[in-house]
């Protein structure tokens, strides 16, 4: 079918796309093919030089990846999207491409642990210049400016602890200073049902697709999305020659499988992330509790402007120290340790020790990441059940 505006989230997520096997098969086919012939030398060349639509290589593309690429790209708003085989593969590919040499980007003071260790490790040995600077100041994004500022980058809301930028004000200031700057905003903790970036000013929107995009834990991929010339580049540049990092057909089929039910689970997510916030933050065995939808959150006014709910995620600390986190999440008995998040089992991890052991822990204390922090993806389980975990290990600890 034609991408229709007109109808709602829910419908374009089931129906976006053009599914055109001629089988008339309901759910597109996998194509597992690694390449694809051509009816002349003249076509192939017409396929290479971007002269003739049409695929020539699963690396690049795939019909499979194709439909996933039209509907990610309709439900986000955008002109085009581009599927990786991870979130990682996303960020990296984008960066590549939109980086040289000699280029300054700034980026949010607290980022994802391996987003981190890209920034710090990799792009700077390639003397891309890095500016960590806090993207709710708006003189301090002002101030990092630079002749040579190609990129902004943020999280929002930020893994681990929840903080919240403001897109549009981010946006705004980034384009002022010089338009050709590309903001981009990593929007896995929301998807497209809570919070479309470029709707508010953004250029590009990166997600890892093996959260709440697949939804199952079942898969790893990734998804960019913005306008058709710089998905178009990202393609053939940054996944292309750059990181090879191709989804396979199999897993764009699976993120498409989940795509039908993301709006319902998404919502389950929201309603139960609520119910255990409010929860959490009525304990007094608990010190803090970060979750937009809480209305004392500091970050709650913002994300009602922003974001068309809360989310699934909530950061949390202990009264007590570092040991007694340890000894919290060690005695919980259904709630997994693991440090993935939107899955429709809630799983809980400990950042200073996982996903953001890559920060030494003077780098966490200057980004905003508690030793004691505690990070909660809240699953789709009944949320007495995920609360009488929770209250059984705060027993213990």
């Amino acid at each position: 079918m034609t991408n229709n505006k007109k109808m709602q989230f829910a419908t374009r997520a089931i129906h976006a796309g053009s599914n055109d096997d001629p089988s008339g098969a309901l759910t597109a086919p996998i194509h597992m093919t690694s390449t694809f012939a051509f009816d002349s030398v003249e076509q192939g060349a017409a396929r290479f030089a971007g002269e003739e639509q049409g695929h020539f290589y699963t690396r690049i593309s795939n019909p499979t990846q194709q439909l996933l690429e039209e509907r990610m790209a309709d439900l986000e708003g955008t002109e085009a999207a581009l599927a990786t085989a991870s979130g990682m593969g996303a960020i990296t590919a984008t960066l590549w491409t939109l980086l040289s040499a000699g280029d300054h980007i700034i980026v949010d003071k607290t980022l994802y642990g391996c987003t981190f260790a890209f920034s710090e490790h990799g792009l700077q040995r390639f003397n891309v210049a890095v500016s960590y600077v806090d993207l709710e100041d708006a003189a301090a994004l002002k101030d990092a400016m630079q002749e040579n500022t190609r990129a902004v980058y943020f999280e929002t809301p930020a893994n681990p602890n929840m903080r919240v930028v403001d897109i549009e004000q981010i946006s705004t200031i980034s384009h002022q200073y010089n338009p050709d700057i590309k903001v981009i905003v990593d929007s896995t903790y929301c998807t497209p049902v809570i919070q479309r970036p470029t709707e508010l000013g953004a250029d590009i929107v990166i997600h890892s697709a093996t959260k709440y995009l697949g939804g199952h834990g079942d898969l790893i991929a990734g998804a960019i999305c913005g306008d058709l010339e710089t998905i178009t580049n990202i393609r053939v540049v940054g996944l292309k020659d750059m990181t090879g990092a191709a989804i396979s057909p199999f897993n764009a089929f699976l993120v498409l499988r989940g795509l039908k039910t993301l709006e319902l689970r998404v919502e389950r997510h929201c309603q139960s992330a609520m119910d255990i916030a409010t929860r959490l933050n009525a304990d007094k065995r608990v010190t803090q509790v970060s979750y937009p939808g809480l209305p004392t959150d500091r970050y709650h006014e913002l994300a009602k402007r922003q974001m068309n709910g809360f989310g699934g995620m909530i950061a949390f600390e202990l009264n007590g120290d570092i040991d007694t986190a340890i000894k919290f999440m060690n005695n919980l008995k259904m709630i997994k340790r693991a440090v993935s998040l939107g899955d429709a089992e809630t799983l809980c991890q400990h950042p200073a020790s996982m996903t953001h052991s890559s920060y030494t822990p003077e780098e966490r204390a200057k980004h905003g990441i508690s030793e004691t922090l505690i990070r909660l993806s809240v699953g789709l389980e009944a949320t007495d059940d995920i609360y009488a975990d929770i209250e059984q290990a705060l027993a213990t600890a």
